[in-house]
């Protein structure tokens, strides 16, 4: 039970938790429509489901244009919200996400408490509510927050199905666990990997309990499935948005620095023919003193894939197409990386990686190059502050009795570094897990204060 002093607690962190969200709604409004340009995708399945109940971005049209893109979970979230207070009603989506950004502090405090005492539980869900990239998001029709949400339910669920050993709240946590990947397709493999983590834990004692869950995932992710093999031919989550670009764009990366590749991909777009286009990157390759050639081989390569898509306004064609230019990017990324796998490899781990985790700037996307570097160095540092708190909790969690716990807790941290340590990172892509981190964050946070005897003692009655 939680006490009435607990619950006021909670209380104050959700209206903080709700005022961030609002000023982040203030802060965000004027890109609503001319940054994020995937909110555009979402907007229309959103509509399209809302109005027809057809997950399609034309819904009523004579021939049905299968979705080869987006997968239904945050469209469908939209979709809701579209029902009830109007389509394309981005105010109303966020401000529904700051409600769903409080749930997700709340669900905070829940897996604090596994693993620590109430007290410092309550510094994860205040940590959780003072965690800006989290809201930041939250103010736009893009999928992090209710992923987050999603993946922060699961964890909670599937650590209260251990202590309680419910199948209902396993069998919960399955279709949680598949409603994540329904929202973001790189976490398809979780039930899989959390509930297999889950048996080993307990030495396959609740093995019954896990595999109820890992069925109930499954029965929930069968539809998608069967959409997409009868529609596309292919059983997968997402049929032109899978790892072809996502590798592509990660043997690319880091061989500039982001604003450059944004300037190169840009410059890409914008000139169509390509002897304009080699004349242009050679004249930013001399301004930037670097050598043109890795230049010009990569907008030719994003140019020649790209050539590949069809004409968007015929949905079937275009969807087909971009299934084609997925595998392009694929064997093309596949070979940029063979060509130098060492550097590659050290691109990997000394930009990919702290890219996913440490760079987030939860600041105006068309104002952000006017930030002083000395602030954009800052929230790095935060970030990573709290990865190194989190490090310190697990360490001295695994030596004592809720070590299990602490390892359970870690498993978002270790599943999207693995999934994403061979593709394009964007710290956006770690959200999803940040809620566990900051809880394990706090959990180091107690470790120091108690170490350095700053917890105040009980005195004797």
């Amino acid at each position: 039970m939680i006490d009435r002093m607990t619950r006021r607690v909670l209380l104050l962190i959700c209206i903080a938790a709700l005022a961030h969200a609002a000023a982040y709604i203030v802060h965000q409004r004027p890109d609503w429509h001319t940054e994020w340009s995937d909110q555009g995708g979402y907007k229309q399945l959103g509509a399209g489901l809302a109005t027809s109940g057809e997950f399609t971005r034309t819904p009523g049209a004579a021939i049905y244009a299968p979705e080869p893109i987006r997968t239904p979970g945050y469209p469908a979230f939209v979709a809701v919200i579209y029902k009830l207070f109007g389509i394309d009603n981005d105010l109303a989506v966020a401000i529904a996400q700051a409600v769903v950004f409080a749930g997700i502090c709340l669900m905070a405090f829940h897996l604090g408490r596994h693993v620590m005492d109430e007290k410092f539980a309550l510094a994860g869900a205040a940590l959780t509510a003072a965690f800006s990239p989290i809201p930041f998001f939250g103010a736009l029709v893009l999928t992090e927050i209710w992923a987050t949400f999603l993946l922060t339910a699961t964890m909670a669920v599937t650590l209260a199905a251990r202590a309680r050993g419910s199948y209902g709240f396993a069998i919960a946590a399955g279709i949680l666990a598949a409603s994540t990947a329904l929202t973001r397709p790189v976490f398809v493999l979780v039930p899989i990997g959390l509930f297999g983590l889950m048996a080993i834990l307990d030495r396959m004692r609740l093995w019954r309990l896990w595999s109820a869950a890992l069925i109930a995932a499954t029965l929930c992710l069968a539809p998608w499935f069967a959409y997409n093999y009868v529609y596309f031919d292919r059983i997968t989550v997402s049929p032109a948005n899978g790892l072809g670009r996502a590798f592509w764009e990660a043997s690319w990366q880091g061989v500039w620095n982001g604003r450059l590749q944004d300037h190169l991909t840009e410059t890409a777009a914008a000139h169509a023919d390509r002897a304009v286009l080699d004349t242009e990157v050679q004249r930013i390759a001399a301004e930037q003193h670097l050598d043109p050639a890795p230049m010009l081989d990569f907008v030719h390569q994003w140019q020649d894939i790209r050539g590949l898509w069809a004409d968007p306004r015929d949905r079937v064609k275009w969807a087909a197409s971009r299934i084609v230019a997925d595998a392009e990017f694929y064997r093309v990324g596949i070979a940029n990386a063979r060509k130098d796998p060492a550097g590659h490899l050290y691109r990997r781990v000394t930009r990919g990686l702290p890219v996913l985790w440490i760079a987030e700037i939860p600041y105006r996307h068309s104002e952000v190059n006017d930030l002083p570097v000395l602030v954009i160095r800052v929230m790095w540092a935060l970030q990573a502050a709290l990865l190194i708190l989190a490090a310190i909790g697990v360490a001295r969690a695994i030596r004592g009795p809720r070590w299990r716990e602490a390892i359970a807790l870690s498993f978002p941290f270790a599943y999207i570094t693995a999934v994403h340590a061979a593709l394009l990172t964007e710290s956006r892509q770690s959200l999803p897990g940040m809620p566990s981190v900051i809880v394990l964050a706090a959990l180091g946070l107690s470790v120091i204060v108690n170490s350095a005897g700053l917890r105040p003692r009980r005195q004797p009655e």
